[in-house]
């Protein structure tokens, strides 16, 4: 039920705030405090927050609150003064990242992070034009739209100096997953890019790309393909850019960066971080060479940012680093992530209408569609599937891809594997009460209950220390 004073806030919302695009914008939640990854309403009804990539460590964590607290009573100024926070930031961030990499720009988002990534780039190379995947997107500043996809085919269009190359999908992409080196082949399509480009008298400066393509549809790329594209961009003059806004800082488990699942031997040109640097503190930051930022301030025009690496913004990007290896979330991360992507293979199994399954940490995706071997979106159901989720069972999931029909899953890194069998465990209920599957015994259709669910919850107590009981108390802010 919308309360009087919900109505009026969403009244207000909609008639004066236009910088942002609600979640379930037909149907508003009022979030007034969030604990883990935990969200509570105006009624103090909870839940469970499967899309908040921001909150990476958990919503409100104590040490991330503290940390901010003590250095904002303490200092906070401009940047153009000396301060421990920001050079031990630098170095903290150093030891997580190739030696190469040794250059720290500090913003204030992942938009101002990739702006300049792509300054420093056509800086650094003297040529213009930019390479990026199709479906991508980068940023919403006018440069970024200009070589986001996803936002220019809706606007202007796109620009001669902008080339997009296929997104590199082996599930409904030119080369799937019996291609036998689908990475090759998808690189090789960036080569034959690159010679076009030059063709038309025009130079590459930059290959930019998300090392985990989100709005795409949580893409997994394929083995050797970044490495691959590097090398054909490097011997066209231009550099390789990472964008790791969505997907850095121990998220895929394995690996502190998304790009090192492309293997020991691949090091971008820049990368660029942002959304969970801060834990919800706007915090971002690009990462560099010497030999680019070198060029970059031989022009003579200095780079300023009144507000990026701040003293506070530092002291809040420490602690999340110390929250992520004191609380082990890059294991964490493996360890729920595959279980995730365990028990979605599962379903899959019972549910005709999941044609894939994909991810890697508490990065997922499930591409939903209406036809198995055509492959064929089903966009209505996704965006019911996840109405459904949050009406039916206080679970917030969201939608992506050129089609919105993957259900995305970038919950907070304290995510347990109790809200995992949880998740699937709904996501169950409702594909069965939804789609009748050919895959499906008239045994196994049956409705699941509460009670009484083919994928039970563990027994045991989740141990993670961001896990809250259902009944505890959160105190209001």
């Amino acid at each position: 039920h919308i309360t009087k004073n919900l109505r009026k806030t969403a009244y207000i919302s909609k008639r004066k705030i236009q910088s942002c695009k609600l979640f379930y914008s037909e149907d508003p939640v009022k979030i007034l405090r969030a604990r883990g990854q935990y969200l509570f309403d105006e009624n103090g009804k909870r839940y469970l927050d499967c899309i908040s990539n921001v909150h990476h460590v958990g919503h409100c964590h104590p040490s991330i609150t503290k940390a901010a607290a003590a250095q904002m009573d303490l200092l906070n100024t401009n940047t153009r003064f000396l301060h421990d926070n920001v050079v031990l930031y630098a170095d903290r961030l150093a030891s997580t990242l190739p030696e190469k990499l040794c250059v720290f720009y500090f913003v204030n988002s992942g938009s101002e992070a990739n702006d300049l990534a792509l300054r420093l780039a056509q800086q650094y190379t003297q040529h213009r034009d930019v390479i990026v995947l199709d479906h991508a997107y980068h940023g919403h500043l006018m440069s970024l739209i200009d070589i986001s996809p996803y936002k220019f085919r809706k606007l202007a269009g796109q620009k001669k100096w902008v080339h997009v190359a296929p997104l590199p999908d082996t599930y409904r992409g030119m080369y799937r997953e019996d291609h036998p080196n689908p990475g090759q082949a998808y690189a090789d399509k960036v080569k034959d890019l690159i010679d076009e480009v030059h063709g038309k008298g025009r130079k590459i400066s930059a290959f930019f790309a998300e090392s985990l393509p989100s709005v795409g549809g949580q893409i997994i790329l394929p083995e050797g393909y970044s490495a691959k594209v590097a090398e054909y961009v490097r011997a066209a003059g231009g550099v390789f850019v990472a964008d790791e806004v969505q997907t850095g800082f121990g998220r895929v488990g394995s690996h502190f960066w998304a790009f090192q699942l492309q293997g020991e031997g691949f090091c971008p040109d820049i990368v660029t971080m942002g959304k969970p640097m801060g834990n919800g503190h706007p915090l971002s930051c690009v990462a560099t060479t010497a030999e680019i930022a070198g060029a970059f301030t031989a022009n003579g025009v200095e780079y300023f940012n009144t507000f990026g690496g701040n003293p506070v913004s530092c002291a809040i990007g420490l602690a999340v680093l110390d929250v992520i290896e004191e609380e082990d979330l890059r294991g964490n991360a493996t360890r729920v992530g595959a279980h995730l992507k365990d028990l979605l293979t599962k379903l899959q199994a019972r549910h005709e209408i999941i044609g894939d399954v994909r991810g890697a940490g508490l990065f997922v995706g499930i591409e939903l569609v209406s036809d198995r071997e055509k492959r064929t979106p089903a966009t209505k159901t996704a965006a019911w599937v996840v109405k459904r989720l949050k009406m039916d069972h206080q679970i917030c999931v969201s939608t992506d891809g050129p089609w919105e029909s993957v259900l995305k899953f970038k919950p907070p890194m304290c995510f347990s594997l109790e809200d995992a069998e949880l998740v699937v465990q709904c996501i169950d209920r409702i594909l069965t009460d939804t789609v009748t599957s050919p895959m499906i015994t008239s045994q196994s259709s049956v409705n699941i209950s509460a009670e009484s669910s083919c994928i039970p919850l563990i027994s045991a107590k989740s141990d993670y220390r961001m896990l809250i009981d259902p009944h505890t108390v959160i105190p209001k802010i």
